[in-house]
């Protein structure tokens, strides 16, 4: 149990909140240490011109970038890319202007998972974002600067001091308005700020690439596009042909079944299980949680940007921690709830485990960044998830995508595509190195203040 004494002035400054959780908070806690190191801060508000969440309006989606624009919400602005976003109208969002936002800026969530942060980079530029967002405008603070500290553990817990709620948490602009942002040396603010702005770029530039290997797989393969149907009839003969044996009729519907029989009609192919080694999930093990131990990612987790979560597995007492490890150049599938998510695995994330709810895929036959342009394009999405089962919680299994048709290409596309994810892995690898860096430049002097 954790117990403390609140001294008066805490209770005039909190707004005169009673509640225990707030007072015995990491971020109470944050600031009683920066008032005993005298560390000599300025306020949020002092270093920004403004801190506010954008437009809210009721929401029309499209189906089509042409008549909208992709929608940010809270839970997007960590993830590594923003290929499957919702499209928002243009002409019915009232206030469209107010949901955009500008490079440089410090974004955190401020509702339901509070105080996850992003700095707005290039890809951020042109899509709307939810008012579920908090921007942070810098103006006498560089902005890179800014984005680490409220990123780091110290800032974190400052941001989610001020949450409220029973049972959606929230926090308000004017609640982190009066966060202290620590007076750093000018030259190690340069420097903290140069580390988050690469790591921006190169984030920027391995998003390109990936796109561009993407496009060289929609040129090497024609695919007609069927939209999926609402009812039609399966011949016996088309059951007993099939590629897949599968006897539910919304299965022979989906756009991802029409795709893979067209790959068979049209392609030379071999299955995914011919192209690679191996195709599994682990078993389940009783995980043991401690403070500092091995990183343990969930199906979410390895959709970010930075793939890293909350819990940590003991290294030593955890039962098959082993087969929980990820390795480098193997691919990742989401195969439990939300199906289809990817991941190529670099050397951040071979430090971690994962969930058994993530497939991992061991390639062999195939060039690896050849096979994960493939999967994780359209076509391959469209054939992973027509594979989905379960009424309540969709489900794939290593047999379902084991069927997956892989067209054979000429060694040289392969090669090139393969050398455009090998780019992209590359700078997604280092952006994550520095961004890390960064923060770690914050937490350390912090550190040595409180000492």
């Amino acid at each position: 149990m954790k117990s403390i004494i609140a001294k008066k002035s805490w209770l005039a400054n909190s707004d005169l909140r009673l509640d225990a959780s707030y007072h015995l908070s990491e971020g109470q806690l944050t600031l009683t240490a920066f008032q005993k190191a005298n560390i000599p801060t300025q306020t949020l508000r002092n270093v920004t011109e403004r801190i506010f969440y954008g437009g809210r309006s009721r929401r029309i989606y499209v189906n089509n970038l042409d008549n909208g624009l992709p929608f940010i919400k809270g839970a997007d602005i960590v993830k590594a890319d923003f290929s499957n976003l919702k499209i928002i109208s243009r002409k019915r969002t009232a206030n469209l202007k107010e949901y955009f936002l500008e490079e440089g800026w410090t974004v955190i969530t401020r509702s339901g998972t509070i105080g996850n942060t992003a700095y707005v980079n290039k890809d951020f530029i042109g899509k709307a974002a939810s008012d579920d967002i908090i921007r942070v405008v810098p103006k006498n603070v560089l902005s890179g600067f800014l984005y680490a500290f409220l990123s780091s553990k110290n800032g974190k817990a400052l941001l989610t001091h001020g949450t409220y709620g029973a049972v959606i948490q929230h926090i308000e602009p004017e609640h982190i308005e009066n966060i202290p942002i620590p007076n750093f040396s000018p030259e190690k603010q340069q420097r903290i700020h140069e580390l988050i702005i690469g790591s921006a770029d190169l984030r920027v530039e391995a998003n390109r690439l990936l796109a561009e290997a993407h496009k060289e797989i929609s040129k090497a393969f024609s695919i007609d596009y069927v939209d999926k149907q609402n009812s039609g009839g399966i011949s016996l003969n088309t059951l007993r042909t099939s590629h897949t044996s599968r006897f539910e009729a919304t299965y022979y519907l989906t756009k991802g079944y029409k795709i893979q029989e067209e790959i068979i009609k049209k392609y030379k192919y071999l299955t995914l299980g011919d192209v690679t080694s191996n195709i599994f999930r682990p078993g389940i093990f009783k995980r043991v949680y401690v403070e500092n131990g091995i990183t343990f990612l969930g199906g979410s987790e390895i959709t970010k940007a930075k793939p890293e979560g909350d819990k940590r597995l003991s290294r030593t007492k955890t039962q098959g921690l082993k087969d929980l490890m990820l390795k480098k150049h193997w691919i990742l599938v989401t195969c439990g709830g939300t199906i289809g998510n990817m991941a190529y695995v670099d050397s951040e994330m071979e430090k971690c485990a994962a969930s058994q709810h993530i497939l991992r895929l061991v390639p062999s036959k195939v060039l690896s960044g050849y096979l994960y342009a493939f999967l994780s394009s359209e076509i391959g999405k469209e054939i992973i998830t027509s594979y989905t089962y379960g009424s309540v919680i969709p489900q794939i299994e290593p047999h379902h995508i084991s069927r997956i048709p892989i067209p054979i290409v000429d060694k040289d596309i392969e090669l090139q595509i393969h050398e455009l994810v090998m780019k992209y892995v590359e700078n997604i690898e280092l952006s994550k190195i520095k961004e890390n860096q960064a923060i770690q430049l914050v937490e350390k002097e912090i550190e040595q203040w409180q000492n």
